[in-house]
């Protein structure tokens, strides 16, 4: 008789090696909450793969007990392509940086969302180079001082989940490192069938020590943020009691009241995972609007980019057979190079 097979649990999908971030990190949350995500899924350590690039969040695949690939600055969405690509039931895990994947790394990162390649993405954004030492990032804001920009920035951030959308993703959430939602709204991204894009805001306690406190701090919460649920009225508030709206000129968003007797909730727009236009515009949400957290856009187009190039191999291969490399290499005119 075969012994019955034994579920894995969170600390199961823990490596054997030291983690070694900074005490306090939000790594170590995301961290836990992969391992949690791990364990609800069943993933089978053998058939999972976590693929990183250069930075901080690039050791996650030494601390997860499954096959990893730690690639070269901002590559991560190539390799993980190829990896995809070359064994289409394998369950990817991408994980990058704001440095990483928005800087160097911004190429490929366009290509993997607009292909819609079968794989969960993770973006930690710290909005600053923690590895190397505190340096500006792309997604730092405006004024910000570093010691590659000490007289305090003169660009323009880039917002993360903007430029997902902008390059055609299908799964577009936000999430904060230490928020009991973030294993939930990994689940959703790794449920999606294509590429999953979650940016995390994640805190470096080092070099960026509460840059997203006026947004996560507990006391705040409830004012900062607005957590969209498909089919449902945005309301944010600790009492519920304002939403958004439509702006008159159709710009943007705009936060209209409720009144006591419900005056001013039929303003309010009902949140449609599947809508870009509106994806856009919670997307844009910065202080002292309410930054939206959870799943922004949820619009799965079937089918994922490695199942439709296997298919299309699949056709080719009806039709003529299959091919012999050596005797396409000798087809045709040949010359040969003698000293």
């Amino acid at each position: 008789m075969n012994a019955p097979v034994r579920t894995l649990q969170p600390k199961d999908y823990a490596s054997d090696q030291e983690v070694r971030w900074c005490a306090g990190c939000g790594d170590y949350a995301i961290l836990k909450a992969v391992e949690r995500v791990l364990a609800e899924i069943g993933a089978d350590p053998a058939q999972t793969v976590f693929v990183s690039g250069i930075g901080c969040a690039a050791r996650f695949p030494y601390y997860v007990n499954t096959y990893g690939f730690h690639g070269i600055h901002g590559r991560a969405p190539a390799i993980a392509t190829g990896v995809k690509l070359a064994n289409p039931e394998l369950d990817v895990w991408v994980i990058g940086g704001d440095g990483d994947m928005l800087s160097i790394g911004s190429n490929h990162l366009a290509h993997i969302l607009r292909r819609n390649v079968d794989l969960t993405l993770l973006l930690f954004n710290n909005e600053v180079y923690g590895l190397t030492k505190g340096q500006l990032s792309p997604t730092a804001p405006s004024g910000s001082r570093t010691p590659s920009s000490p007289l305090g920035s003169v660009e323009s951030p880039l917002s993360a989940c903007r430029f997902a959308l902008a390059a055609g993703a299908r799964f577009v959430a936000r999430a904060i490192d230490t928020q009991k939602e973030l294993a939930s709204i990994l689940r959703a991204a790794h449920d999606h069938p294509g590429t999953g894009f979650v940016e995390i805001l994640q805190n470096c306690i080092v070099y960026n020590d509460g840059a997203f406190a006026d947004i996560a701090d507990r006391k705040l919460a409830a004012e900062r943020q607005i957590h969209p649920v498909h089919g449902e009225p945005l309301l944010f508030g600790a009492a519920r009691d304002k939403g958004l709206r439509l702006a008159a000129d159709g710009s943007g968003l705009e936060v209209v009241e409720i009144g006591a007797d419900g005056e001013g909730l039929d303003q309010v727009l009902r949140h449609d995972r599947t809508s870009f236009n509106l994806a856009m515009m919670l997307a844009a949400l910065e202080p002292p609007m309410p930054v939206a957290i959870g799943v922004i856009y949820d619009h799965p187009t079937p089918p994922s980019y490695e199942r439709a190039l296997r298919a299309q191999e699949e056709r080719e291969r009806e039709r003529i057979g299959e091919a012999d490399l050596g005797a396409m290499l000798r087809k045709g005119p040949v010359w040969m190079v003698t000293a």
